[in-house]
């Protein structure tokens, strides 16, 4: 399969390895800036450089080499531009997370994918783990009995050589804040394993100690589902002096299971009345297979996609809802008042000034 990458910044290295293991044969690497091109491009085996080509105009790459898959790792603003540039020239895309900053761009993403019977998948990656894949098992299979709440906790420390290195970082128009870029990842689960949408939402989001950056920097927020559970979300990049582990917990009234670490691999408690089974034997029990870590799950997730299997670890209509939730956030916590789900319509711009 034909692969190019658009996008051959700090996260390049990750989708470059993932594609070489995935069996993908590189034809092209775009980026405005050559030194980026060039060091992507140094990434691959010299046994593998041959017939790859360097490009700054990804319209110039898409006629050229006709590339069957296009992963796009730029600032989220660019994504709907990007994406449908290369679905109209046949290509499928990857894209990492978030889908889009706006739901009119999520919907014309996956409106142009299914009109032309094409592939978008979004780098929810957190979804290809054996214990994250074994906890939504345990959920579909009614373990938890009636799940009661659940927490998630990104407690990072980002300082200002982490949004100088990359001036749309932080922004309205090109990123959001925490929640969006940090979080997103984790809010996308809760409402995965829980199996139910989202209803309704009350938060609090504020800039403390960034004060270069338009976006949050801290976000609180309370969430109640359709099947009449809760869950609470805490964002924040403000700790000192570095990253805690990130967590993830679900109660039910037969079942609790707590994760932490950067996968949500470190297991806490996986304790159900149905008997003393752990995370090995649920992985066991569900058959689940080792899809490998990092972005490598995800190429491989996409190429069975592309050839024909079924697409349901990590749909795009998922990715959406993932944006949405965080839209809604955002919208309770600058209306000071409980939004309800689904939007209207919503986009990070809406928030623009709003810590001015």
């Amino acid at each position: 399969m034909k692969y190019a990458l658009i996008g051959c910044g700090m996260i390049s290295p990750n989708h470059i390895k993932a594609a070489l293991a995935s069996d993908l044969e590189i034809v092209a690497l775009c980026d405005l800036v050559e030194e980026n091109r060039q060091k992507a491009f140094e990434l691959i085996p010299e046994d593998k450089r041959s017939g790859i080509k360097l490009y700054s105009d990804h319209q110039e790459m898409l006629k050229e080499v006709k590339p069957e898959l296009v992963a796009i790792a730029l600032g989220s603003g660019l994504k709907r531009k990007l994406s449908i540039d290369c679905m109209r020239a046949g290509a499928n895309v990857i894209v990492e997370k978030p889908i889009a900053l706006s739901l009119e761009d999520a919907d014309a993403m996956i409106n142009t994918a299914n009109e032309l019977g094409l592939k978008l998948i979004i780098n929810h990656q957190l979804r290809f783990g054996n214990t994250v894949r074994a906890l939504k098992k345990e959920s579909e299979n009614g373990e938890f009995g009636k799940i009661l709440h659940g927490t998630v906790q990104v407690r990072r420390n980002r300082n200002k050589a982490y949004f100088d290195a990359g001036k749309w970082r932080g922004t309205w128009a090109e990123d959001g804040g925490t929640l969006m870029n940090q979080c997103i990842h984790y809010t996308d689960l809760l409402q995965w394993v829980l199996g139910s949408e989202v209803s309704e939402v009350f938060a609090y989001t504020d800039r403390m100690t960034h004060p270069y950056i338009e976006a949050e920097d801290l976000g609180l927020a309370i969430l109640k589902f359709k099947n009449g559970a809760y869950a609470s979300i805490e964002g924040t990049v403000n700790v000192f002096p570095k990253n805690l582990s990130d967590s993830m917990a679900i109660f039910g009234d037969k079942g609790t299971v707590s994760l932490e670490g950067k996968t949500l691999d470190d297991v806490k408690a996986w304790n159900f009345e149905s008997g003393p089974k752990g995370r090995d034997e649920a992985i066991k029990e569900y058959n689940i297979k080792d899809m490998g870590s990092g972005h490598i799950p995800l190429y491989r997730y996409a190429v069975d996609v592309i050839n024909g299997n079924d697409d349901k670890i990590c749909t795009a209509s998922d990715a959406r809802k993932a944006l949405e939730l965080i839209l809604a956030i955002y919208k309770s916590a600058a209306e000071h008042r409980v939004i309800e789900l689904p939007l209207n319509n919503c986009k990070t711009t809406d928030f623009t000034g709003r810590f001015d």
